[in-house]
């Protein structure tokens, strides 16, 4: 049976399928790697002006040592040890209102390109009573001494500040580097006079920021009613983290965000208190956790990135996913030229055929690196249906069988374009689409008589049932 012709051509087109499935095992590596290069570029970018951003503050804290006298040990052994109890005392804003506005900035290395952002934040932030800033001693007889307050703003890559001004009422504040908080080192300070510590009607202060950053903005609703409102000239935005905008407006010219959040719904300022980190999957040594970090280690935050909806790369590597079912398809067809048209088609030739198929993915990503992608697809596409439609014309013995062909093959690139560009809704027109070509293939199968085809010859000629055999005609009398 295995040394029937048909069973030889099966068994060649499955060398010729794997073969060819091992060539898009390799394009997609080229892909990955495509995408590699571009992580590797954004995090040179980030490394050389700012990574992702995040916003911590204001808040008020105040460094506290507590120190007791001890005696220790018995008899002639017995004497007095100083013991001491480090701390730190914050004060979080009432209201904490944000206005910021992003102008997106594109960097480049070599090909490959990073949304970067200049941020212009408006930050307010008002304190009622600042009781909690008196220490509070926790043994009798103890010596309690506190460091200045310390009104702090953090961010994520203290690189990226540009300008900043603080104001508290109309005085300005001298600002300082870092933060003196042991977990949120990143940012600036003003040091506020002693007299504020204990304030029971509170204080007001006003910051203007300019940051750029990369990619990705993180804000931690630090207040007890905190606002933000956010625009950018950005198009695509992706919002995330524990809460999501109450209201946005998304438009071809930029989008527009308001947050309206009330500590009884986050739990923000207990983390920051208990000193959580924010979790933007970034490296473990930053004021960022690491991204293996599980959701109870992280304080909560809310962000927006600035995405690229056509991401060559990513669309390239959806693209190549169906390069199998292309591969099947386009085979299919054939196979039914050869069938119904009773033609021979040598493997080689179905080799080749296979193989323009996959030329399809390589010349779609390395054109997407120097054109749009919607250029890219359609130049590639081009090219492969024509010279599939030349090269069908030849195999099948004629225009007549060629074109169909690469009609067919040109109907399946465009079904593939609308997929790429479909996110919910791609599962059920592949699947829809899917159908239609087996039904049309069961359909002009439906009267082939496979058991001929297996015996290498024609198909056996129906015999009449007995029951319509015609009588054997009866003998005339002499």
């Amino acid at each position: 049976m295995f040394k029937h012709p048909l069973f030889t051509k099966l068994a060649a087109l499955t060398a010729i399928t794997v073969l060819l499935l091992f060539g898009l095992g390799l394009i997609e590596d080229v892909v990955r790697d495509r995408l590699r290069y571009r992580s590797i570029t954004a995090q040179s970018v980030a490394e050389s002006l700012a990574g992702p951003q995040t916003l911590m503050g204001p808040m008020i804290h105040s460094a506290c040592v507590e120190s007791w006298d001890e005696e220790v040990g018995k008899g002639d052994e017995r004497r007095m040890v100083e013991r001491r109890r480090e701390f730190i005392l914050t004060a979080m804003p009432e209201q904490l209102k944000l206005t910021t506005g992003a102008a997106m900035e594109e960097r480049a290395r070599g090909l490959h390109k990073v949304n970067t952002y200049n941020l212009k934040a408006n930050v307010t932030a008002q304190w009622g009573s600042l009781a909690s800033l008196l220490p509070q001693s926790s043994m009798k007889n103890s010596r309690m001494h506190c460091g200045a307050p310390i009104v702090m703003m953090a961010v994520g890559d203290a690189r990226g500040i540009r300008t900043a001004q603080f104001t508290m009422g109309s005085q300005a504040l001298a600002l300082k580097p870092g933060t003196f908080h042991p977990t949120y080192s990143r940012g600036l300070h003003a040091v506020l006079p002693e007299s504020v510590r204990g304030k029971a009607d509170g204080l007001t202060a006003t910051l203007d920021l300019e940051l750029v950053g990369t990619e990705r903005l993180a804000i931690v609703p630090l207040g007890g009613n905190t606002e933000v409102l956010m625009t950018s000239s950005w198009p695509h935005p992706s919002f995330a983290g524990r809460f999501l905008p109450s209201e946005r407006e998304v438009k071809k010219t930029g989008f527009s965000a308001q947050w309206r959040l009330s500590s009884l719904a986050t739990t923000a300022q207990a983390d920051i208190a208990n000193g959580k980190r924010i979790c933007l999957g970034a490296d473990e040594g930053s004021d960022y956790a690491h991204s293996g970090a599980t959701p109870g280690d992280c304080a909560d935050s809310f962000s927006v990135a600035f995405i690229d909806p056509v991401n060559p790369y990513s669309l390239s590597d959806r693209a190549t996913k169906y390069g199998v079912l292309f591969i099947a398809l386009t085979f299919v067809a054939v196979g039914l030229f050869e069938l119904m048209k009773k033609l021979r088609v040598h493997p080689v030739q179905y080799l080749l055929v296979g193989s323009a198929l996959c030329s399809f993915f390589l010349l779609l990503v390395s054109l997407s690196e120097h054109l749009p992608f919607g250029i890219s697809y359609a130049v590639a596409a081009s090219a492969c249906v024509l010279l599939l439609a030349y090269y069908a014309s030849h195999m099948l013995g004629g225009l007549t069988r060629g074109i169909p062909l690469g009609a067919g093959i040109a109907l399946l690139y465009g079904l593939l374009y609308v997929l790429l560009q479909l996110e919910q809704t791609a599962l059920v027109v592949g699947a829809i689409a899917l159908f239609l070509v087996l039904a049309a293939v069961m359909v002009l199968t439906r009267k082939v008589n496979w058991y001929g085809l297996s015996q290498g010859g024609t198909p056996p000629r129906p015999t009449m049932p007995p029951m319509q055999r015609p009588a054997a005609p009866r003998a005339e009398a002499a």
